[in-house]
């Protein structure tokens, strides 16, 4: 596992965004790279930079294709807090080669939310699985709607969703949890950790905890990041902030073996 730290969220922003970005840039097979990617306030200075860097015409998105991590259950993809609204809102419809028919994010609104998610699942191993999938965690250390006590192993599948879930994503509803949907669809840990490389972006003093959890804790299904660990080539950006609760030798090593990354 690389840990990538930098000085603040726009650094780690910037870092991660020049990544994705080379990572595409130096793609030379026919098939189309497959990118994975969150919502949530993580990666909003990422999909900046990727934009910024699309727009310049330093990158092209024309043989991208892109899945999404997860979708409410029972928001219809124009409403305001679902999550097609929100990739749409904030990167999809801001790029400008990026192809309506190579996005893919899960129908939260599918008569079969099974069969919904087992399409998706064929879909992804369509194109020969996922290149890249960028992903962000949650408090208690949760990977997509993975939350605690998921199986490490997961597919893609319905999710219910943890009170303290709808607390924190309430501030999007109004600050009324009860508005938070109850379940979402969401792709499993087994889904993200076969891909060929994962990298998850952690920042924020509140994300301390689970930054710990994910590179020194054990690997168990109480934080679903752990299984992070078992990843051939699993990257963590993150800022300074949210180390606060990695041992002292942990941090220096990271800092020390990462130096040409920091910004």
């Amino acid at each position: 596992m690389r840990v990538v730290i930098q000085e603040d969220y726009q650094k780690m922003c910037q870092w991660a965004a020049n990544y994705i970005a080379e990572k595409i840039k130096n793609h030379k097979e026919e098939r189309p790279f497959v990118l994975g990617l969150p919502t949530g306030s993580s990666p909003i200075g990422v999909y900046k930079e990727l934009i910024k860097k699309n727009k310049s015409g330093e990158i092209s998105f024309a043989n991208v294709v892109t899945f999404n991590m997860d979708e409410y259950v029972g928001l219809h993809k124009t409403h305001d807090q679902s999550y097609w609204y929100f990739m749409h809102d904030n990167f999809f419809d801001h790029l400008v080669d990026m192809k309506p028919e190579n996005i893919n994010i899960l129908n939260g609104m599918a008569e079969d939310p099974e069969a919904e998610c087992a399409r998706y699942e064929a879909k992804i191993a369509s194109y020969g699985g996922i290149d890249l999938f960028m992903g962000g965690i949650g408090v208690d250390g949760h990977l997509a709607f993975n939350e605690p006590f998921t199986s490490l192993s997961s597919r893609t599948g319905v999710r219910d969703l943890t009170t303290d879930t709808r607390i924190v994503n309430s501030r999007f509803f109004g600050n009324d949890p009860e508005k938070v949907p109850s379940k979402a669809l969401s792709v499993g840990i087994g889904t993200v950790t076969d891909s060929k490389e994962v990298l998850v972006l952690i920042n924020g003093h509140n994300k301390a905890r689970a930054l710990a959890a994910t590179v020194e804790g054990n690997v168990s299904q109480k934080w679903t990041c752990s299984a992070l660990q078992l990843h051939n080539a699993a990257i963590i950006a993150c800022d300074e902030a949210a180390c606060g609760e990695l041992t002292v030798d942990a941090y220096k090593y990271f800092l020390d073996i990462e130096k040409a990354e920091r910004l």
